[in-house]
């Protein structure tokens, strides 16, 4: 009975330290991909930091 007990507690114990490392090592493997990404050319540009770029280019085109 105790071991039993025992094994119950165990794996109510163990549930919430695996939840936790199953999003580190989806976090990881996330930033692991964006780097491989990032280095075959890819990457994210914010639209706002873009027109205003364009903005000032047609400016001085101007």
């Amino acid at each position: 009975m105790k071991a039993k007990l025992l094994q119950c507690m165990v794996i109510l114990l163990m549930i919430p330290m695996l939840s936790g490392c199953w999003l580190l090592a989806a976090g990881g493997a996330g930033a692991y991909g964006g780097y491989k990404a990032k280095e075959e050319g890819y990457g994210l540009q914010n639209p706002i930091t873009k027109e205003k770029k364009d903005n000032k280019a047609t400016e001085q085109k101007k």
